[in-house]
């Protein structure tokens, strides 16, 4: 059994400020005054739990219950208050797809820009950019501004490119929510290509989805894992208390 991701104790708190500054000057007197007024949110507390190698784990729970910040401190964009995380792997997050695009730009120096961001060589792009139009079935927009793309096609480009990127471990939060029902589709066989392959945190509210594809379902509520384990049985816990609220 190998591990590819080991959380222990990973605890996070943001400061929500009470008192609404004029703008970046007067957040930045108040705090040097000492008259900042905050209040801590504590968005994880205490997360523990293991992923082995080519796993594919479903994290659930309400909105706000921290699992986009979990995946965001695996990923290593937020650093955890306390606790301790080993990552056995590259690892690539697939969280706000399409960071670093720039709307002035075509799609096609948007495949090289974003390309780049995910630690690819421009040879490597060449090289996989037939593979990159035809998953993202954009190829009669490539020259088109960014900037004129609807959301959905926003969302197709980044993800055609984000797939290419060599990875052993893959985050996934919501990227699939803006896509239309093809696209999702085609998504999903790469799930079904990728499992047992490599290891994955899928974190969605669509449950079908998680229970398709998931190995294990990983429960969060109040930035706490109340539930880990078998994926139906998370998943029928997980509705049975929705229902008693």
């Amino acid at each position: 059994m190998v591990i590819a991701i080991q959380l222990d104790k990973v605890s996070k708190k943001f400061r929500i400020p009470l008192d609404k500054q004029d703008g970046l000057k007067g957040s930045l007197i108040s705090l040097l005054s000492g008259k900042a007024n905050y209040r801590e949110f504590p968005a994880l507390k205490d997360i523990s739990f293991s992923v082995q190698k080519g796993e594919f784990i479903g994290i659930i729970g309400p909105n706000g219950s921290g699992k986009s910040t979990l995946l965001k401190i695996i990923a290593n964009i937020l650093r955890p208050d306390h606790g301790k995380m080993r990552i056995n792997g590259d690892l690539s997050p697939f969280l706000e797809l399409g960071l670093g695009f720039q709307g002035e730009l075509s799609g096609k120096e948007n495949i090289y820009l974003y390309g780049t961001v995910l630690g690819m060589s421009k040879k490597e792009i060449d090289t996989k950019m037939k593979n990159i139009l035809a998953f993202s079935e954009l190829k009669d927009f490539m020259t088109m501004p960014l900037k004129n793309y609807s959301s959905g096609m926003h969302v197709r480009l980044a993800f055609s490119v984000a797939i290419q990127a060599k990875s052993d471990i893959l985050l996934f939060d919501e990227v699939l929510a803006v896509g239309d029902a093809s696209f999702q589709n085609k998504c999903y066989k790469y799930f079904k290509s990728i499992k047992g392959k490599k290891t994955v945190l899928f974190v969605s509210h669509d449950l079908n989805s998680i229970q398709q594809y998931s190995d294990r379902a990983i429960l969060i509520q109040n930035g706490r894992v109340v539930a880990n384990g078998a994926t139906k049985k998370v998943i029928d816990y997980y509705s049975r208390k929705q229902s008693t609220h």
